[in-house]
């Protein structure tokens, strides 16, 4: 199996990840969260990434925080931090066959005097991965079991629809392609493959 096989099959497995955090005033899913739903796929594919800083950048930033008004005035508390901008390459290694796929990717961290780096690099990790496998986190239930339920059941029906417009024998070889008896016994991964067959089958006609 091609590393790019691979990668697919683990896009395919996470359809999005819930917001699980909040801060400065808006959602966001946590660098843990991500890395928790990707590792086990990478580990069980023989899957490495290596992450290579290219290039950074330092600079001081300066600013007001905590108005307070003083004398009719809104006057702010000074602060200083260091705005850390990084260049990266991103490769997937393929231990089995030592194949790679090299990206390149730049982010941006602010935090205090030390922690810019820190910031950068993990916002670095948890939207390349985002982005690499188009991963949605846009709603706040999209990981949750019952959406999930849900989704399969409304491709289920779709797939029906379509398996029933097919020959009696075209319906028999296909629920003999995927070894079960009745649609009902098939996986999400199963029903995603019978739609992409039957899409075939009717751009054929």
């Amino acid at each position: 199996m091609s590393i790019y096989k691979k990668l697919a099959e683990i896009q395919a497995e996470i359809k999005g990840l819930g917001q699980d955090k909040q801060g400065n005033g808006y959602k966001y899913v946590t660098g843990n969260k991500v890395i928790n739903a990707i590792k086990p796929l990478m580990i069980e594919k023989g899957l490495l990434l290596k992450p290579e800083v290219l290039d950074i950048e330092n600079q001081r930033m300066d600013y007001q925080v905590s108005l307070v008004k003083e004398n009719g005035q809104w006057c702010g508390k000074p602060k200083s931090e260091i705005l850390t901008k990084v260049k990266m390459k991103f490769t997937w290694i393929d231990v089995e066959t030592g194949e790679k796929d090299e990206n390149l990717f730049a982010a941006n961290g602010q935090n205090d005097w030390e922690k810019g780096l820190g910031s950068a690099l993990t916002y670095a990790e948890r939207y390349f991965l985002l982005k690499y496998f188009h991963i949605a986190t846009d709603e706040d239930d999209i990981d949750n079991p019952e959406r999930k339920k849900k989704e399969m059941e409304q491709l289920r029906k779709k797939v029906s629809s379509k398996f029933m417009e097919l020959e009696v024998e075209r319906r028999t070889k296909m629920l003999e392609y995927f070894k079960v008896g009745d649609l009902s016994e098939m996986s999400l991964e199963q029903l995603e493959d019978a739609d992409g067959m039957l899409n075939k089958i009717h751009e054929k006609k």
